[in-house]
């Protein structure tokens, strides 16, 4: 059963960044662009995404225990350190660059978009490499602590 849940949510959320456009990366650069060719319609998307989460987290946690069984997967660390920083700095940067971000670049795929082939080669190059570097780190990831319900 939880095999046929993941697909279908990979699914539905495939059909959601096709449906918005966040598939196409001429749209996602013409949203990053305020000062140029803007295309303001993925703002509604992004609203869209942060009313839903919020619901689904609620719903989610008030439950106390995740509908299929296990526990909550969250990550222990809260604070901000220069690791997370450059994540996000690097994940901007490539976004901003090639208007591709993980999920609509793997949704893409399914499309046969020659960008998408080249961007998630880039990006699994990019995981291998900072799994590599984090081996060989004086201070690696912590993993995910598992907590049972809770508002986090």
């Amino acid at each position: 059963m939880p095999i046929i849940v993941t697909f279908i949510s990979g699914l539905l959320f495939s059909i959601g960044l096709i449906v918005s456009g966040l598939i196409n990366p001429t749209k996602v650069l013409n949203f990053l662009d305020i000062a140029g060719n803007w295309d303001p319609s993925l703002a509604i998307t992004m609203a869209v995404a942060v009313a839903t989460t919020a619901i689904g987290y609620r719903l989610a946690f008030a439950k106390g225990a995740p509908l299929l069984g296990g526990v909550f997967q969250l990550p222990a660390k809260a604070d901000i350190d220069g690791r997370l920083a450059s994540g996000a700095a690097i994940f901007g940067i490539g976004w901003g660059l090639v208007g591709f971000c993980p999920g609509p670049a793997v949704a893409a795929l399914g499309i046969g978009a020659n960008a998408a082939f080249i961007f998630v080669l880039a990006m699994l190059t990019g995981m291998a490499i900072a799994r590599t570097l984090d081996a060989f780190s004086v201070t690696p990831m912590t993993p995910q602590a598992g907590i049972k319900g809770g508002n986090k």
